[in-house]
């Protein structure tokens, strides 16, 4: 079939899968345009893609029907979880259908004993942590809004407490993970250590979809800490705050959270949240141990460090209320950026450098900003060398966006000099598709042989992550 032809049956192709997906799925698979608006986007700036159809499973082995249907109509798939991902992994950018898993909702699986837990992927955060309960476990990967957890996997999610407790990628033991032709993979095992051939697990980790549908996601649990307390510390400017951070890191004090929020970050949360921080740069800590005298020694090195580099007295929440206060002004601080602004759309990007280079890219990338045509705030996951810039921007202007590309441009060129990465843990997507050559230089064939194998057809998301060598033909989209 010519490249012509095979455009010209897609409408027909599509027209023949979405009569199969409603004999399989009845209302469960909707063409319907408001379905399929609500599916076309995340929380980016980047323009809405509608998917042709919305699919909404509960099983393993719909999803694999799902698959055989688009296998055999030759139409694109793209996985959908709560859609909070800011580098447009959810965007049908060349239609097809969606496959939303959020009502394939189950703890199927706790082990108290085991410290370990199996989970559909439709389950969000939020729902496992109440499921464990009562139980002295908890999952702390905690990337903010309330992801689910198949899509925390797919885009190696972490968040405020990776520097303790590490990234999706280090708390994902196994996968059931559906092929692009339908085939249902078990990746992993609940044994805490394997020699056993290729680590498929990592693999589809961080996948983005491109690979495979995961449906179900065994995990690492954590006991919860005897002893917590958290703290804001305001400092006299930012090289203060991120030289404390570096010695706190390298002293090797058992900080759970270590977050750096910049002056602009501070007066926006006051204004959204009805607090009243210094608007100054600060860090927000928790230590976690196993016993209140353990909590106030490594709080006590924080301290000391952070009085040497222009810091001012600790503001202490012990009581869980307190905490729990501090750390949703902190998870509000996207919005409370947008508030700033109003009307405007966020543009939010993220780098990781080594800690050691932190202060400087940091820095720099402030130096870079000043004298911007738009508001933007920094905070950052500073303890594992994370930091995160948003961008307020017009809707409107076409002027504004391409400075902020102009902005992003240069602090990924920055962090990849510094031996970093273009992202620490939005993903890639296709925000940030154009950083990866550059990033993994011959490693992007590996990439690129790895996609050919699994997706010959290149159906499983296209357009994000990694291309094919030879790219499939770009499909109409039927709208």
């Amino acid at each position: 079939m010519t490249t012509g032809d095979f455009a010209s049956t897609y409408p027909e192709r599509l027209e023949q899968a979405a009569s199969e997906l409603r004999s399989l799925l009845g209302a469960r698979a909707s063409t319907a345009m408001a379905v399929r608006d609500h599916h076309s986007h995340g929380e980016s700036y980047h323009p809405s893609a509608l998917p042709d159809a919305v699919c909404l499973p509960h099983s393993t082995a719909e999803v694999s029907e799902i698959l055989k249907i688009s296998a055999a109509h030759e139409v694109p798939v793209v996985p959908f979880g709560a859609g909070t991902s800011v580098e447009g992994q959810v965007n049908a950018i060349r239609g097809g259908i969606t496959i939303d898993l959020r009502e394939m909702n189950k703890v199927l699986r706790v082990s108290a004993q085991d410290l370990d837990a199996t989970v559909e992927a439709g389950v969000t955060r939020l729902q496992l942590n109440k499921t464990l309960a009562n139980t002295g476990l908890t999952f702390f990967i905690d990337p903010g809004a309330d992801c689910t957890i198949g899509g925390m996997a797919s885009t190696r999610a972490s968040g405020t407490t990776a520097v303790r407790y590490g990234t999706m990628a280090d708390n994902v033991l196994g996968l059931k993970v559906v092929l692009a032709d339908g085939t249902v993979i078990k990746t992993g095992s609940r044994a805490r250590k394997s020699s056993a051939g290729y680590d498929l697990t990592r693999l589809f980790v961080g996948s983005e979809g491109t690979l495979g549908v995961i449906t179900e996601v065994t995990l690492k649990l954590h006991p919860l800490p005897e002893a917590v307390a958290a703290a804001i510390c305001a400092f006299d400017d930012l090289r203060g705050a991120v030289e404390t951070v570096i010695e706190t890191m390298q002293l090797g004090a058992s900080v759970a959270r270590i977050e750096l929020l910049d002056d602009k970050q501070m007066d926006a949360i006051n204004r959204y949240s009805k607090m009243d921080y210094p608007v100054a740069p600060t860090l927000f800590f928790e230590f976690h141990g196993l016993n209140d005298q353990h909590v106030s020694d490594q709080a006590a090195l924080a301290q000391s460090l952070a009085e040497q580099h222009g810091g001012r007295e600790f503001q202490w929440a012990t009581r869980l209320e307190d905490r729990e206060k501090l750390w949703d002004a902190r998870h509000d601080a996207y919005y409370a950026s947008l508030a700033l602004r109003p009307g405007c759309k966020g543009f939010v990007t993220d780098i990781c450098v080594p800690i050691s280079r932190l202060a400087e890219c940091i820095l720099e990338t402030q130096e870079d900003n000043l004298g911007a045509s738009f508001p933007m705030t920094l905070v950052g996951h500073v303890g594992d060398g994370n930091f995160h810039m948003a961008y307020m921007l017009n809707p409107d202007s076409e002027a504004e966006l391409n400075e902020a590309h102009r902005l992003l441009d240069r602090m990924v060129t920055r962090a990849l000099a510094m031996d970093g990465t273009c992202t620490g843990e939005h993903g890639v997507g296709y925000g940030k598709i154009r950083y990866l050559e550059q990033e993994h230089g011959p490693a992007m064939d590996v990439m690129r042989a790895i996609k050919r194998a699994l997706d010959p057809d290149n159906r499983m998301n296209p357009g994000k992550i990694v291309e094919p060598q030879k790219a499939a033909t770009a499909l109409p989209t039927g709208r």
